[in-house]
């Protein structure tokens, strides 16, 4: 396996959280089953990334930010808190580094934060992705990223969805198998495909807001692709539902993973076929056309933009400022 360069798989410059510069070495994980066991034989190359409760640990003041440093702890500082009980998960080797650095995530919310923070410098603190996303270097949130979805997917995947019983770590954290002899069924990681679009109609664009948002912030439309769509079915459908806008001339753009809790965000640009607003109160607040004019303006109306990691942000600042 290698590192693919994202810059040269694509004509776009990667989403925030979209790129983390790790081989992820999937012959390594075919061939081993216990991640404890594989980190036991490479100790002095482990990193571990611990997390509590899906937040993982930064270096700095936590109520003074700066730029937060995520942190990496070697395997002999870590551990202490390394135990077969403990979900650990082989993400796979940096590749960016000198030499070949093999990089895990650790499970420890079983352990009072408290006694954690205890245990690292009084720089350290355990922080929500989605809310210092925004701040970290994007190769580092793709890997917080990556660790913060794996670890919700073993969470969820405890017990087998077939016969119940307790489930067996296989392939250094990427697959599980049913404990039942009689059963024996194999999960693995999901990610749930969901649309997000921004609809042009000529010089205006369609943006729409939930009630559950900051008052006054508008966005992409956006929804979950349902078994049997493909993601122009899922785009067209999901604008209907939500504006009872008709559209055509689906174009794909760029993706973002989005791991709150297992999103891969598939951002698209569609043509309005019709203009007439049907709002769906059930699935938004309010939806609107607005120009560029307006959004370049968008402030002294009382209105923003999501904020600028988003996939949202980066889909209507592309038609925003013609890139």
């Amino acid at each position: 396996m290698t590192d693919f360069d994202a810059y040269r798989l694509t004509e776009y410059v990667p989403n925030h959280l979209g790129f983390g510069g790790l081989d992820r070495d999937a012959l390594t994980r075919d061939a081993h089953h216990n991640p404890h066991e594989f980190l036991h034989g490479n100790v002095a190359s482990a990193l571990i990334t611990p997390h509590w409760q899906y937040r993982g640990l930064f270096a700095g003041e936590a109520e003074q930010h700066g730029k937060p440093e995520p942190i990496f702890l070697a395997a002999t500082e870590a551990a202490g808190l390394v135990a077969p009980h403990r979900q650990l998960i082989y993400l796979g080797k940096r590749a960016d580094a000198a030499e070949a650095r093999y990089l895990f995530a650790l499970d420890v919310s079983d352990l009072p934060e408290e006694r954690l923070a205890s245990q690292f410098s009084q720089q350290s603190y355990f922080a929500e992705l989605r809310e210092i996303g925004p701040m970290i270097d994007g190769r580092d949130g793709s890997v917080m990223a990556y660790a913060r979805a794996m670890l919700y997917w073993h969470y969820r995947h405890i017990y087998c969805g077939r016969c119940g019983q307790k489930t067996i770590v296989q392939k250094l954290g990427h697959q599980r198998k049913c404990g039942s002899a009689s059963c024996g069924e194999m999960h693995f990681p999901r990610t749930d495909p969901a649309v997000i679009m921004l609809v042009r109609d000529g010089e205006r664009v369609l943006l729409g807001r939930q009630a559950i948002w900051p008052e006054g912030m508008y966005s992409t439309l956006a929804g979950f692709v349902e078994p049997g769509e493909t993601i122009e079915h899922a785009t067209a459908r999901e604008v209907y539902e939500e504006v009872g806008v008709q559209v055509g001339d689906i174009r794909y753009q760029h993706s973002q993973p989005w791991p709150f809790p297992s999103s891969l965000m598939l951002g698209l640009h569609a043509k309005a076929l019709s203009t007439e607003l049907q709002i769906n109160h059930d699935e938004i607040e309010d939806a609107q056309w607005f120009t560029r004019d307006e959004l370049l303006n968008f402030e002294a109306q009382g209105k923003f933009l999501p904020r600028q990691l988003s996939i949202s942000r980066r889909l209507i600042d592309d038609w925003l400022y013609q890139r």
